[in-house]
């Protein structure tokens, strides 16, 4: 059997950049590590080409080649994820779908065409599809009503990735969260018992990845890194002598649930593990908010405390923010700039609340009558998928401001510095390797850039060497995040531009439905 593993594009996002990854001649930030396990999962005799969609396009040969298609997308990716099943249904062939769209929305992927619905996790549903397959069957759906125990998954076939195309590889250890948060779809998808890797399995796949030569940073993908602390221990206690033993490889990164903070011996062990930063869903500093949708894990410390304990670690924060909770009080927008700008976070995601499909929010907005019945595709240039109970223009104008302010070039400019200041530095010392022509050009277009051309070009200056003189051993690091401003000078333009756009084709609606209505009214009044 020849199987083409097509993963679709992703839009313009917050985690594209696009800019910053042109200065180092790179595609994509991370490849698709759930087809490369789908790989691995499925019979070994069968052949194997994989395109990542974001990379390049599908060739002809490519097309002619394969019996069957196999593609995983998330709900951001619908617009290609759809396109590209009805291109190969063009083709004549036949389509098989997985991943967390599909199911979350099987129907939507069933209209499109789709032969096959591989559902929930792959390790018990994608035996059944082979089943299917060898019985000569042409369609099917496979589902699971278990999780499946991730010690059995097979080492991804990293080999089908290009790996001169991205800029982090990635790994996963575990899946699922112990946490209940009401917006989440992960506890929906992988439920709320966290299920790990053994530290062997691990090891064995960041081994295999060191044969192939990987070098640079690689991304844990968990939704929550933490969520075993026991299991995590064991992983970084052989992890250590690993990277020991190899003269620390990789960089690492993961995200992980603020009560991180909370255990000093588990954060030293992270970076003695080489970890260098760590993704926070934060939300919100209002604290009411979090209660609301139940991210008790949030209040339980001061948030401010939390991420600076966090950084002076040796942990850089990225954070995630989120603005329309319900009940949420006027002026949530102007409060998380302050909080990012108290704490010093560099990248601060930043989206309006939406209503994941099968989650507590979706189905409690859905017995409110509040869902909007079209499902998006979600990312941070989409409105709202539900009625808020703060006006949308309010909430679309704050959002749009705060995104505005925290990515003005010289705001993020002077946070990035102050967070690396405060940035700890790991006792152990890895190796500095020779720096490439590429990243050698790629530092100098960005002194180049915002050090000459713009009017940040004093204030680079002071701060880099400031840098130099009180933190010296973080200055590339430091180069590397001021390097995302490249990227996000261009989003927040995007950001305003579709969000206010989005908002006065929402608002012109509103007021035809309301003409009507009063025209309703009138003609029923003279009746």
């Amino acid at each position: 059997m020849r199987v083409l593993l097509l993963y679709p594009l992703f839009p313009k996002s917050f985690w594209s950049f696009e800019k910053t990854l042109e200065l180092v001649g790179r595609k994509a930030m991370l490849p698709p590590l759930g087809l490369a396990t789908v790989a691995a999962l499925l019979p070994q005799e069968w052949e194997f080409k994989l395109v990542d969609r974001n990379v390049r396009a599908v060739t002809e040969a490519e097309w002619e080649w394969t019996e069957i298609v196999i593609i995983s997308a998330m709900i951001v990716q619908k617009p290609d994820f759809i396109a590209q099943i009805e291109e190969a249904k063009r083709r004549g062939k036949l389509v098989a779908v997985g991943g967390p769209y599909p199911t979350a929305l099987p129907k939507e992927a069933n209209a499109a065409g789709a032969d096959f619905l591989i559902l929930d996790e792959g390790e018990l549903t994608l035996p059944m599809f082979v089943e299917a397959i060898q019985k000569g069957e042409v369609s099917g759906t496979f589902r699971a009503t278990e999780k499946p125990d991730v010690t059995s998954t097979p080492i991804p076939r990293f080999e089908l990735l290009d790996f001169e195309a991205y800029d982090n590889m990635s790994i996963q250890f575990s899946r699922g969260c112990p946490f209940q948060c009401e917006f989440c779809d992960i506890i929906v998808l992988y439920g709320r018992k966290p299920r790990t890797k053994s530290p062997e399995q691990l090891l064995a796949e960041l081994d295999r990845l060191y044969e192939l030569g990987w070098r640079r940073s690689v991304f844990m993908v968990d939704d929550n890194f933490i969520g075993n602390k026991r299991n995590v221990r064991l992983l970084l206690n052989e992890l250590k002598t690993w990277m020991i033993e190899r003269n620390y490889p990789f960089h690492l990164n993961t995200e992980a649930s603020i009560d991180l903070a909370q255990d000093p011996e588990l954060m030293q062990l992270m970076v003695e593990c080489n970890f260098n930063a760590v993704f926070l869903g934060i939300e919100t500093p209002d604290e009411e908010s979090l209660a609301f949708t139940k991210k008790f894990q949030n209040t339980r410390d001061p948030l401010s405390e939390s991420v600076e304990a966090i950084t002076r670690t040796g942990l850089r924060v990225m954070a995630g923010f989120i603005i329309g909770f319900d009940g949420e009080k006027p002026g949530a927008g102007e409060r998380i700039v302050r909080f990012v700008e108290q704490t010093a976070i560099p990248t601060a995601l930043f989206s309006m609340l939406q209503a994941l499909p099968d989650t507590g929010l979706w189905h409690r907005l859905e017995k409110e009558g509040r869902l909007h019945g079209k499902t998006t595709a979600i990312n941070q240039t989409n409105l709202m998928n539900f009625v808020p109970t703060r006006p949308i223009e309010t909430i679309a104008r704050e959002y749009v401001d705060a995104f505005w302010q925290l990515y003005d070039p010289m705001t993020f400019l002077n946070r990035t510095y102050r967070h690396f200041l405060m940035l700890g530095v790991p006792k152990h010392h890895a190796p500095t390797r020779p720096p490439s022509w590429v990243n050698v050009k790629a530092l100098l277009t960005v002194c180049w850039r915002q050090g000459f051309v713009r009017h940040t070009r004093w204030q680079f200056w002071r701060n880099l060497f400031g840098i130099i003189r009180h933190n010296p051993r973080v200055w590339d690091g430091y180069l590397a995040i001021c390097a995302h401003s490249e990227h996000f000078i261009e989003y927040r333009e995007i950001v305003r531009e579709q969000i206010e756009a989005q908002l006065a084709e929402y608002l012109a609606s509103e007021a035809g439905a309301k003409t009507k209505i009063h025209q309703e009214a009138r003609e029923s009044a003279a009746a």
